[in-house]
């Protein structure tokens, strides 16, 4: 007599959902105190002025700018129909990165990188041709952002791997927030969009039969929150 499979054991409520940019915004806290103690103990007369009168350097305030994106990001997965499990700031085991959202729905996983860059404009290019190589890259205001591209595919793969099942499809997404958009969209090896347009695709894509909440079982286990 064969023995059952063993069930995946339901998270913790608690570690399901999981809170939006909190990672980020406790780094950012540790650097902003860590500066202020350190201005304070070189200067214990003038130290509440410097203070007053400097910002944080720009690597601190990408922590809370990043912070920012990814709670206005949740704000708008919030929107997607109770079909969808959402989850948000997940730790990838063994390393110091962590995934920003995933949302496992009829539609397949999607994985989520949030990125807010105001007013600047993402760009995909593709090079080469008939005699050479295609090339695509992503430019942001005008800088090579190819590397985010690559972040959220190693993400994509790391939930590739925990789930190992390849009737499930998995999609890498980087989405910008209060950038300066073009007429359109675009996809190479991951899709890259704003908010709305996510969800659009997210309801749009072909539905897949798989059990959606093992699926988000399994991923709250994999990737606990950060």
């Amino acid at each position: 007599m064969e023995c059952d499979k063993p069930a995946v054991e339901a998270p913790p409520v608690e570690a399901v959902g999981g809170e939006a940019g909190a990672s980020a915004r406790r780094e950012y806290e540790r650097r902003r105190d860590a500066r202020e103690q350190r201005i304070r103990g070189e200067h214990p007369k003038l130290g509440g002025l410097i203070l007053a009168l400097s910002d944080d350097p720009q690597s601190t305030k990408a922590w809370e700018r990043g912070a920012v994106g990814e709670e206005l990001m949740a704000k708008r997965l919030a929107d997607v129909p109770d079909t969808f499990r959402v989850m948000h700031d997940r730790r990838i085991r063994g390393t110091k990165a962590n995934i920003d959202h995933i949302a496992i729905g009829p539609s397949g996983v999607w994985v989520i990188d949030a990125k807010r860059y105001k007013n600047k404009r993402p760009e995909l290019r593709v090079g080469g041709g008939l005699f050479r190589p295609r090339v695509e890259s992503l430019r942001v205001g005008g800088r090579d952002g190819t590397k985010l591209v690559d972040g959220v595919k190693s993400q994509a793969d790391r939930v590739r791997e925990a789930l190992a099942d390849d009737t499930i499809p998995i999609t890498g997404v980087l989405c910008f927030l209060e950038a300066d958009w073009p007429l359109l969209g675009g996809s190479f090896t991951v899709h890259v969009v704003w908010p709305r347009l996510l969800i659009k695709r997210m309801m749009e894509a072909p539905v897949v039969a798989f059990d959606v909440d093992a699926t988000h079982a399994r991923l709250a286990q994999a990737f606990p929150v950060a």
